[in-house]
């Protein structure tokens, strides 16, 4: 039998718990099970020791989330970018349902993964390579808080960050808080995705892929290297432009194999960098915004194992991406892929930054654009 001073303790904790609930907007979410496992990893001796003692590096953290009532016969892989890890899709800073929430509820499974040497996919001292970070003016000025430093001119046009973008906001600071040290070298990540990654497909089967900024590259990489299992590739502003970093300075040569850090299949074949022959594309070039297109020399090769795979490349108003996702797009559709080039403004869907689907009408680009373009393609 409960005590008055019972109760009273029992209602304090209740009232202190709800508090503590409506400090965040909490919705209903959508009845799942939820799962998670490692795939990719590989054993090496332990660094310093030569008795045998071996660690395990490479793999990836996979959750795997499946509503309770799947209608969909593919699953969503949802691949995030730098600095970030798979808690991306899962809810917005601000407590909003996210991504991957909004996509089980429209009947997908959906597979989330931290990238290898990220989060929760072990980096190995002495064996992965050197990490880097974002410190919070970057985060600002690049993703939440674009209107206040300007650093491209569509930047003004940034509305949809839940927040003031800045640290000291909460929503910002939750943001911030989750961002992780990533790998220096982009060729090293893709070479542990292509491995990890290529499992993981290996393991599920088809999938719909979803891809964000750095991780662009990797869809381009996982439909060469598994392309009878990526059904498309939604691409959410893919790192880019080919052949060369833009806006901001050093503009430096990346991407040596076009839109890849590592190689990719080519008809005709290439046998190193080197072959293909890059010229600029004066129409999409635009020196005082730091962005030079460059295309391949025609007849251009062919991107052959992506050639059946429909694309999607989707780009915000206010994001860098406004200046140089066109000529990303041109490389594809030279090199044959089927792709289609959604700008976000051009269907009404105005003020967005890099980090789209976490931002305020972020639902209203899974519903208008992403999933429509699942039905219209996947779905048909």
């Amino acid at each position: 039998m409960f005590t008055s001073l019972s109760v009273v303790r029992i209602l304090t904790l209740f009232q202190l718990s709800t508090t503590c609930i409506s400090s965040h907007t909490q919705l209903q979410g959508t009845l799942h099970r939820r799962n998670y496992f490692y795939v990719g990893e590989q054993y090496v001796n332990t660094p310093g020791t030569n008795n045998g003692s071996e660690i395990a590096f490479g793999q990836i953290y996979v959750e795997h989330l499946v509503p309770a009532t799947v209608t969909q016969s593919l699953p969503v892989l949802m691949i995030h970018g730098h600095g970030m890890t798979g808690t991306n899709f899962l809810n917005t800073p601000d407590g909003r349902l996210g991504w991957a929430d909004y996509f089980m509820n429209q009947g997908f499974e959906i597979y989330i993964v931290d990238q290898p040497s990220r989060g929760r996919s072990a980096w190995q001292i002495g064996v992965d390579g050197n990490q880097s970070d974002f410190d919070a003016t970057y985060i600002s000025s690049h993703f939440t808080a674009v209107e206040k430093f300007n650093l491209w001119p569509q930047a003004a046009l940034h509305t949809q960050w839940p927040g003031n973008g800045t640290a000291g906001d909460p929503v910002f600071d939750n943001f911030y808080a989750s961002t992780m040290p990533s790998l220096v070298s982009d060729k090293e990540s893709s070479i542990k995705v292509k491995k990890a990654i290529g499992k993981l497909l290996d393991d599920i089967g088809p999938v719909i892929l979803l891809t964000h900024s750095q991780s662009g590259q990797y869809g381009w990489i996982l439909g060469d290297f598994r392309p009878s299992l990526i059904k498309t590739i939604i691409a959410l502003e893919p790192i880019g432009p080919p052949f060369i970093n833009a806006v901001f300075p050093p503009l430096t040569p990346a991407r040596p194999f076009g839109l890849t850090e590592i190689p990719v299949t080519y008809s005709p074949p290439i046998s190193s960098s080197s072959d293909l022959k890059p010229e600029i594309v004066p129409a999409l070039t635009n020196a005082s915004l730091g962005t030079t297109c460059f295309r391949q020399a025609a007849p251009a090769r062919q991107l052959v194992n992506l050639k059946e795979i429909p694309t999607l490349v989707v780009t915000s108003e206010s994001s860098y991406h406004a200046i140089y996702d066109p000529c990303t797009v041109e490389y594809l559709a030279q090199a044959g892929v089927p792709v289609t080039h959604v700008e976000l403004a051009d269907v009404g869907i105005k003020g967005n930054a890099h980090m789209m689907f976490m931002e305020k009408n972020g639902l209203e680009i899974a519903e208008k654009v992403v999933l429509e373009w699942i039905q219209n393609t996947v779905n048909k």
